[in-house]
């Protein structure tokens, strides 16, 4: 791996997940040797999520947590994990679930991918294939139809815009107003890959098998699928008028 310790930070949002959250830190800290830091942002889980993370920092000197007042949306979660690496000086920015959708072992190849990408997603719908495991029917469709929608509305060239696996080179994130993104959920990551590729920034992808949960609920909403409807035409609007 060619980014060392203490400058990737993996940002990993959390609401009930505490049957998945210790599991995965283990996970990651093993695998990866300590060499990946990670922050846990927790919106005041009533399961005792923090509780939990907070048990293994002793044992990880790069494990982190952020405990919020209340559930205060996906979006914001990422801002605030953001703010966090920018301010501690990290070089590289990870999204990733706390469900075990995104496989950490991808980690690897997407920051050695990242040092020739400013955005690296990691894509279930890349090269025209479909990786999914566990999905209803409907809710590929609806995803895959997400997906092409976007690309035809905005004309940004991504594969998967709404991927929540995703390596940010902390340079471009500086580049970003932070106060002028309000999206959440799917439409927070179309929002910031297309904030990322209006800029003029470099954004590869690499294929991923995304594995839905097998235990604990799934966060999406009828919300979530109405605002990403909206927010291409948002942020095609506002690409035209020169206000992104």
């Amino acid at each position: 791996m060619s980014a060392e310790r203490e400058s990737v930070l993996i940002i990993i949002p959390t609401y009930n997940e505490a049957e998945n959250i210790g599991h995965l830190i283990r996970d990651i800290m093993e695998m990866y040797h300590e060499r990946l830091d990670i922050l846990v942002i927790d919106d005041s889980s009533p399961d005792g999520t923090a509780a939990i993370v907070r048990s293994l920092q002793s044992r990880y000197h790069g494990l982190h947590i952020l405990v919020r007042a209340g559930k205060l949306g996906l979006g914001t979660a990422y801002l605030e994990g953001f703010s966090f690496g920018l301010g501690k000086g990290y070089a590289y920015l990870v999204e990733m679930d706390a469900d075990y959708s995104h496989d950490p072992s991808v980690l690897e190849e997407m920051l050695q991918r990242a040092t020739g990408c400013d955005l690296v997603i990691g894509s279930r719908y890349v090269n025209n294939t479909v990786n999914v495991i566990n999905w209803p029917l409907s809710r590929l469709i609806l995803s895959k139809v997400a997906s092409v929608y976007t690309r035809l509305i905005t004309g940004m060239p991504v594969s998967d815009p709404t991927s929540g696996y995703k390596c940010f080179r902390a340079d471009v994130l500086r580049q970003l107003d932070f106060s002028d993104v309000h999206s959440q959920g799917y439409s927070f990551q179309i929002e910031m890959n297309f904030r990322v590729w209006r800029k003029g920034f470099s954004i590869g992808e690499v294929p991923i098998v995304f594995v839905d949960r097998t235990v604990g609920r799934s966060k999406m909403s009828r919300e979530n699928i109405t605002e990403a409807i909206r927010i291409v035409w948002w942020l095609k609007v506002k690409a035209l008028f020169g206000m992104l």
